[in-house]
């Protein structure tokens, strides 16, 4: 079972490397057209020499916690905010119709 070990870990690293090529936008594609780049990931992947060529050279890396901070800043992503952080929820809970809220409370009791 273990010699197939070194089969299945290049496999793993070729597949992983084609889906990556294939999910990154075409404006972070280093080098080589981003077409040329599945070509050489799937020609050269099983001397894993194509993949490695991808993670070192192929597409722009960004450095860990410089990409999107809070909502609104960053490429236009919004980070996900707990509601007792978000300052919009919080204001509608403030600005709730009294009238509801009594409604509410009576139909509970």
């Amino acid at each position: 079972m273990l010699r197939y070990l070194p089969f299945l870990l290049v496999l793993a690293v070729w597949i992983y490397a084609f889906i990556d090529v294939l999910n990154t936008p075409e404006k972070e594609v280093k080098h080589f057209p981003k077409v040329v780049w599945v070509i050489i990931v799937l020609l050269f992947g099983e001397v894993l020499l194509g993949p490695i060529a991808w993670f070192v050279t192929g597409k722009v890396r960004h450095a860990p916690g410089a990409g999107g901070g809070g909502i609104g800043r960053g490429r236009g992503r919004t980070q996900w905010v707990a509601p007792d952080d978000n300052p919009e929820f919080l204001k509608s809970l403030r600005d709730e119709d009294p009238d509801e809220k009594k409604k509410r409370d009576q139909g509970e009791g």
